[in-house]
């Protein structure tokens, strides 16, 4: 890939510069010229008066596959000590819908070693069809053993959309996977919806540090693949359904393992738990410092609530990592989250916004917070939330 700029057209106007995100390119003596940034967004092109930058892309020659021949949405669980991951059952609901759209079956897929007495069970979330790949091996997790497994079946019934979750398991085996089938993979998606006309799955997920949402597609390869943090959605309702089950007995041997499991040391669980909060209160960098934090805490033990926050509280040293709320921390749905000095960044949206019910407070009316609460309130929060404390204290009799 290679870019130009045609100095006999540049006019030196400088409309590049101000909306390259990267820096990637700068006007010297009048003439844009591209620097060592550059990354070949393409942002400059959309933007120059005169057409005077061009972006040579080779086209990669990738053979042709009939997409025809691909259908099914599978869903690839996990588990812990036979315990699937909640994630797998909120995939199903989410395969669910999209398998719906498409007219195709919804699988449940799961690698375990004694996991027979716990299908029946999984099988009230939806799955039209069960595949147990079965192994005494796969009592625990072995990347390359999951890899061979799966790429193989895979291979032999072609689904057409793959969802896995994104968690440590699911971030290690997928895009091994995605690699050994050719395919594409969109990690962290928010949202996942089917194009009708093309059958192909629209993948939503945050970007550029989570100031913007881009919607991924993979037309031209099969399967499809997304990666999806836990509870961005929910679990089905649990109902009785006619579903196929199909083991298979693998014949792994331990000898062959590029790894080995010598011992097991369990991490001490967070002593937070904000995912099976009822209600939260969360600060964010407009709290201003830590010792505002306070009045923060006080709203949230008034109200019996957990304490939480945005990504740039923990980054300044106000919060703990385990209060961290958003994409790269934990994501929550109580019945009442009051977002107080938080902007809405897209990065900590995702983490939040299916609260039952969210009310914001924050100065700025403009903040992108106010577009996804049910109640906001303008206005300083130092001013706001002590009145709010002594209101919210007589009426729960707490004076």
């Amino acid at each position: 890939m290679s870019i130009f700029i045609n100095d006999e057209l540049c006019t030196g106007c400088g409309s590049c510069t101000e909306n390259c995100p990267f820096l990637g390119i700068e006007v010297v003596d009048n003439k844009a010229v591209i620097t060592e940034n550059c990354n070949f967004c393409g942002a400059c092109l959309d933007v120059c008066p005169v057409d005077a930058i061009l972006i040579e892309r080779k086209e990669f020659e990738k053979e042709k596959i009939d997409l025809s021949e691909y259908r099914g949405v599978w869903v690839i669980a996990e588990h812990y000590k036979n315990v699937i991951h909640p994630v797998a059952f909120q995939l199903l609901g989410k395969g669910g819908e999209l398998a719906k759209e498409l007219g195709v079956s919804l699988t449940l897929v799961i690698l375990g070693a004694k996991l027979d007495d716990q299908l029946i069970e999984f099988s009230l979330y939806g799955p039209d069809e069960i595949i147990y790949i079965k192994s005494p091996i796969l009592k625990h997790y072995y990347s390359d053993l999951y890899v061979q497994a799966l790429t193989e079946l895979v291979n032999e019934n072609k689904p057409e959309i793959i969802l896995i979750g994104a968690t440590p398991t699911g971030r290690d085996f997928a895009p091994r996977i995605a690699k050994r089938l050719n395919a594409g993979l969109t990690a962290d998606c928010t949202g996942l919806e089917i194009d009708q006309i093309t059958r192909n799955l629209l993948q939503t997920r945050p970007t550029f540090g989570g100031t913007l949402m881009a919607t991924i597609r993979t037309p031209n390869s099969r399967p499809q693949m997304a990666t999806v943090r836990p509870d961005i959605f929910k679990s089905p309702e649990r109902s009785k359904r006619k579903t196929k089950i199909k083991k298979i007995d693998f014949d792994f041997k331990e000898k062959d393992l590029v790894t080995k499991i010598v011992r097991v040391i369990e991490r001490k669980k967070n002593s937070v738990n904000l995912k099976d909060a009822e209600i939260i209160v969360a600060g964010g960098r407009g709290v201003r410092s830590k010792e505002n934090f306070k009045i923060i805490e006080e709203l949230a033990e008034v109200l019996g609530a957990e304490l939480g926050g945005s990504r740039v509280t923990v980054e300044l040293g106000w919060l703990d990592q385990d209060r961290q709320i958003g994409q790269t921390g934990q994501t929550v749905s109580p019945k009442l989250y009051i977002a107080c000095g938080i902007s809405g960044a897209i990065q900590h949206l995702v983490g939040m916004q299916n609260s039952e019910l969210i009310v914001a407070i924050n100065k700025d009316r403009t903040a992108p917070i106010f577009n996804v609460a049910h109640y906001g309130i303008v206005g300083d929060l130092a001013d706001i939330i002590p009145l709010l404390i002594k209101a919210l204290k007589k009426e729960l009799g707490q004076d």
